[in-house]
C-alpha cells in the first residue's frame, strides 16, 4: 500500500516496482482532495514502467456514514475513486464501511444501506466492486468509530441489509485475530465476498490474556507484518486458491511494533519473500520451456 496523496508517491511506487512487488494499492485517507486521479494514474504507470506490476485495488479510508463535512468529503472521494478506477486498471475500491460513532453496530445498518446503496449501483455501472476492510478501528460491538465491517456477524447483517453482489470484503487475518477469531475457516464461507486481501498479520499473547484479561491493561494483540505473526499463510493462500480467489495480496505495512522506522522496509521485503514462498515461489511464466 502507498499513500497516494503524498508528493513522493511516484518515486515510492518506482522503488516498490523495482523491489519485486507485483501489485500496489494506492490509497487515500478520508479524502482525495483536489487530486486529478487520471493524472495520478498516468504518473504511477510511468513509474512502474515495463515492470509486471498491477494496481487492481484503490483505497479510500474514512467514515462515510455520518452527516458532517468530513463524511461528505469521504463520500465524494468514493464517487471519484469509483469513476476513475479504470485509469489504474483497478476493478475494486476498498475502505471502511463507516459507522455512526459511539453507537452499536446494528444502529448503523439503516444508514449503511442509505449511503452504500447508491454507491454500489454507481460502482456496478462502471464494472467496479466495493470491498470493506475488516478493521475494528479500536471499536467494539457496542460502540466505536469509522467501521462496522468488523466480524462475520456484522458482515451477515450488512449483506442482508444490502445484498448487492458487488459489495464484499477487503479481508485480512490480522483483524480477526484482534477479536480472537480463527480467520482461516472464514475463507470458505465468505469466498464470494472476498474481493481483496491485505497482507497483514497479528500476534496474540495468550499468556497475557490468561493473566490480565482481554482487553486489559497489558496489550495482548499486536499487528504484525506477514512472516512474523501467528497466521499460516501457506494455508491461507491454499484456501484462497481452493475457493477461486485470483486477486492480489497487498502488504499493509507501518503497523509492526518490531519492524518499524529504520526496519520498516526490511520487514516489508521479508514479508514479500515470505508470501511468495507460501504461494510456491516466484511466478512461473515460461510456458514454452517448462523444463527451465
Amino acid at each position: 500500500m502507498v499513500k497516494a496523496g503524498l508528493p513522493g508517491v511516484a518515486e515510492a511506487v518506482r522503488n516498490l516496482a523495482g523491489s519485486g512487488f507485483e501489485s500496489i494499492q494506492p490509497f487515500f485517507w478520508q479524502t482525495i482532495g483536489n487530486m486529478d486521479l487520471a493524472d495520478l494514474a498516468l504518473r504511477l504507470r510511468d513509474a512502474i514502467g515495463d515492470k509486471d506490476v498491477t494496481m487492481p485495488t484503490l483505497g479510500v479510508f474514512g467514515n462515510a456514514l455520518e452527516g458532517d463535512a468530513a463524511a461528505e468529503e469521504t463520500r465524494r472521494s468514493w464517487e471519484a475513486a469509483i469513476d476513475a478506477a479504470h485509469h489504474f486498471g483497478a476493478d475494486v475500491v476498498a475502505g471502511f464501511a463507516g459507522r455512526l460513532r459511539g453507537r452499536p453496530i446494528d444502529e448503523s445498518l439503516p444508514r449503511f444501506a442509505e449511503v452504500w446503496g447508491p454507491l454500489a449501483r454507481r460502482a456496478a455501472d462502471r464494472g467496479v466492486r466495493i470491498a470493506f476492510e475488516n478493521c475494528a478501528m479500536e471499536g467494539s460491538w457496542a460502540s466505536g468509530d469509522w467501521n462496522i465491517a468488523v466480524t462475520p456477524d456484522a458482515w451477515e447483517r450488512m449483506f442482508n441489509a444490502l445484498p448487492d453482489e458487488n459489495l464484499g470484503l477487503e479481508w485480512e487475518p490480522c483483524h480477526q485475530l484482534y477479536w480472537l477469531i480463527d480467520p482461516t475457516p472464514q475463507i470458505r464461507k465468505w469466498a464470494a465476498r472476498i474481493f481483496h486481501v491485505h497482507g497483514k498479520d497479528a500476534t496474540v499473547r495468550h499468556d497475557v490474556i490468561r493473566e490480565h484479561g482481554y482487553p486489559g491493561p497489558v496489550k495482548a494483540v499486536f499487528m504484525r507484518t506477514p512472516g512474523f505473526g501467528d497466521s499460516n499463510w501457506t494455508d491461507i493462500i491454499s484456501e484462497l486458491r481452493l475457493v477461486g480467489y485470483t486477486g492480489s495480496i497487498d502488504i499493509e505495512g507501518w503497523h509492526d511494533p518490531v519492524y518499524r522506522d529504520a526496519l520498516e522496509m526490511q520487514g516489508q521485503l521479508h514479508a514479500l519473500r515470505y508470501l511468495k514462498a507460501c504461494r510456491g515461489g516466484e511466478r512461473f511464466t515460461d510456458y514454452a520451456n517448462p523444463a527451465r
